[in-house]
């Protein structure tokens, strides 16, 4: 077990490299210089050459794209993830002061996907051809092709603007007012989870209805044991082994779409700031952001690979 978390983090270490190096290059061809776009917005109205020159120094931007690669990998190494073009702040102090509130919906957001999309997905597998196996399913299969952002849209002109029942965006701490903080995230949620529970109850009725037709269950009904027992201690617990798996992939596509849906909902996250940095090209921002974000991705999926040894006793790691 432990040769293969070693290796396991070994390849995660490689996946956080190639993203590292596909996000900073892919800033560096977008159209436009972080500087000049900084300068525009800027009180200043002119600056020197000098200036500018000084500018690029500051921010390492005057080095080939190779050093300056390597340089910002070295540096984030060291804790250091440089300072940002147009806030003028350290990148460290702007990510782990947005970071706590992204986390706060993700984990929601997470919670909801896993309880509802495995909850209904069971309940089809066991009512199938039922009217509420065909219900949910196609409610499942709309929530996995609707837009986020369009559902966001959405719920905030029938719930905020029409019927006044939630407020339209924002954030409220939990420590100030729980009840403000639980109804203020509400639709980010909802928004959030909405293909989580979709694409969940999919698969867990599918691997649900995979298991019960195994040869070990109709001799568990034979036996005559409980329908609860069967359910519970063999038919959910193999059938859980793709539902894990899609619950690891879910952690990146909410932590994903949070740069998407902080935007519409106006909360002051990560994925926001990630969002407003990639207008105005503040490299640093946004590559330190995505390490984070593909750090949280790689962990999720080590989880998911360890838990399968206890869903399945019959895997082994060599």
């Amino acid at each position: 077990m432990i040769a293969y978390i070693i290796r396991r983090l070994m390849i995660g270490v490689i996946i956080l490299l190639l993203v590292t190096l596909l996000v900073f290059l892919a800033m560096r061809l977008l159209p436009g210089d972080p500087l000049i776009i900084f300068i525009s917005q800027s009180q200043v109205e002119m600056y020197s050459p000098a200036q500018l020159a000084e500018l690029r120094q500051e921010y390492g931007l005057d080095e080939s794209l190779p050093i300056q690669y390597i340089n910002w990998l070295g540096n984030m190494l060291r804790g250091d993830m440089g300072k940002s073009i147009n806030l003028g702040l350290e990148v460290k102090y702007l990510i782990f002061n947005k970071l706590p509130i992204t986390i706060y919906f993700g984990v929601m957001s997470f919670i909801v996907s896993a309880f509802f999309g495995i909850i209904f997905g069971v309940i089809c597998a066991l009512r199938r051809g039922k009217w509420i196996d065909s219900v949910v399913t196609i409610l499942a299969n709309i929530g996995i092709t609707l837009p986020a952002f369009w559902v966001g849209i959405l719920l905030m002109y029938l719930f905020s603007l029409t019927l006044h029942w939630l407020p339209t965006g924002g954030y409220v701490s939990p420590t100030e007012s729980l009840g403000q903080s639980l109804r203020s995230a509400i639709m980010p949620v909802i928004c959030l989870s909405l293909f989580s529970v979709a694409a969940l109850t999919r698969q867990t009725r599918s691997a649900m209805l995979e298991v019960v037709s195994q040869d070990y269950i109709r001799t568990a009904w034979s036996k005559g044991l409980r329908e609860r027992v069967i359910i519970l201690r063999h038919t959910i617990k193999n059938a859980m082994i793709p539902v894990i798996t899609i619950l690891g992939l879910q952690v990146g596509l909410i932590f994903g779409g949070s740069v998407l849906i902080e935007t519409v909902f106006n909360i002051p996250g990560m994925g926001r700031l990630m969002a407003d940095s990639l207008f105005s090209h503040d490299y640093q921002i946004v590559q330190a952001g995505t390490l984070v974000i593909a750090v949280v991705v790689v962990l999720s999926n080590l989880v998911v690979d360890i838990s399968y040894g206890w869903f399945d006793p019959r895997i082994r790691y060599g």
